[in-house]
């Protein structure tokens, strides 16, 4: 799976996570519960910049159909990433 122009990886989903990984180490993953709520999320700092939170979320609200929703506390770094959501939530 191509995960942006630069990253490939596998994909792969188990009890409301998604988990990105390539042949090396896990790029990212996100926990979500069926009400579309993000209870984590992580991307490898090696990684980050590249959009793979933004591929995440959206894989969320795919497989829920439901407005993307962060469970408090939200960190610094949450709430950025929230506000950048905004446009396609």
């Amino acid at each position: 799976m191509n995960l942006t122009n630069s990253i490939r990886g596998t994909l792969s989903e188990s009890d409301g996570v998604f988990t990105l990984k390539n042949e090396n180490t896990t790029l990212g993953f996100v926990r979500f519960n069926n009400k579309g709520e993000i209870e984590y999320i992580f991307v490898n700092p090696l990684f980050r910049n590249k959009k793979l939170a933004i591929r995440l979320l959206k894989l969320v609200k795919e497989k829920t159909k439901k407005k993307i929703v962060f469970q408090k506390p939200i960190s610094p770094l949450g709430l950025k990433l929230l506000k950048s959501i905004e446009k396609w939530n």
